[in-house]
């Protein structure tokens, strides 16, 4: 399976988005076939300033918007040729990458949507940005991307430095094979090192919806042996089979390790607590777990690991 390396690279006019690009010019693997689209959904023009046009005795109040509008979009033309330029200086050929600075036409989130069907690989954006709007991750604009770019997967850059360690959890799901073979196709035989990471949830996890304060505690139950043995051998099933994927596509079989915790309260904490022991810069989930009718932003573990690994690029896939 080869994924073609089309990066939408969301840029908004702060050093953030220059340190996301860092990010692509360090960690992703780039060649002649790689196209990079630097994108920015310019917003300008406040619904108040239409009304301001139609009123004759405020000519000076939108000549004085229209000059600050003027100087935003060169502003963010400025950041956008500067990111342009990190890239190329980090090696990347000038002609494999391309700047859209785009008009709002529906809103920013649906504009940005409907770009990413454009033929691309990946999205890839900061936690925080996108002009204004702070807290991205935690923002109305994040929350639509993650709920409606189910198409490709999309790459949260985080703030912990950048090494080429990837925690890559997985389960027995069609999302999850779908992650392995994402990685697989796009960094593939270029040094990458992978721990394959799994985590079995002991029982006191399960949440039996106990609305009744007065009820009694339901005492903590033990997974036997034999079970938890099960799990494991299932498991390693599941492992052998990733590693095949990984090996086949130029992985080097002295990179790539394994790990299976059991009993955990949280498989999202496990993971982030994974990767902080373990080092790792980045995160790959999948966006589904073997629920099928739960989506991913209704709150399983990717959209834990989102939440809580916040130092942390997170890849979901």
């Amino acid at each position: 399976m080869t994924i073609p390396k089309k990066l939408l690279v969301l840029v908004d006019g702060s050093e953030r988005s220059i340190q996301t690009v860092n990010y692509v010019k360090d960690f992703m693997p780039i060649d002649e076939n790689t196209r990079i689209v630097l994108f920015h959904v310019f917003d300008a023009k406040p619904e108040e300033f239409c009304e301001l046009e139609q009123n004759p005795a405020c000519i000076d109040a939108v000549i004085e918007l229209k000059n600050r509008e003027a100087e935003q979009e060169s502003g963010i033309w400025w950041y956008l040729e500067r990111a342009k330029e990190v890239l190329i200086k980090g090696g990347i050929p000038k002609q494999s990458v391309e700047i859209k600075f785009h008009l709002k036409e529906k809103g920013i989130a649906r504009d940005i949507i409907d770009e990413a069907k454009k033929g691309y690989s990946a999205l890839i954006m900061r936690r925080r940005g996108l002009g204004a709007l702070r807290s991205i991750i935690l923002g109305s604009i994040a929350v639509k991307l993650l709920q409606s770019i189910t198409f490709i997967p999309i790459l949260i850059v985080g703030q912990v430095p950048t090494n080429k360690e990837i925690l890559l959890a997985v389960d027995a799901s069609p999302s999850s094979r779908k992650a392995v073979e994402f990685i697989a196709s796009l960094l593939g035989g270029h040094g990458y090192g992978t721990c394959i990471f799994h985590a079995i949830s002991g029982l006191t996890s399960i949440n039996f919806n106990v609305s009744n304060a007065n009820a009694p505690k339901v005492s903590e139950a033990q997974m036997s042996d034999n079970c938890i043995e099960a799990f494991k051998l299932k498991t390693a099933q599941l492992f052998h089979t990733t590693k095949e994927t990984l090996l086949s596509s130029g992985f080097e079989s002295e990179k790539i390790s394994e790990k299976i915790v059991t009993g955990v309260h949280s498989r999202a904490l496990a993971i982030i607590k994974e990767a902080e022991e373990g080092g790792y810069s980045t995160i790959v989930v999948g966006r589904r777990g073997l629920s099928k009718v739960e989506a991913f932003f209704m709150g399983r573990v990717g959209h834990k690991v989102v939440y809580g690994g916040d130092k942390y690029t997170v890849w979901v896939v």
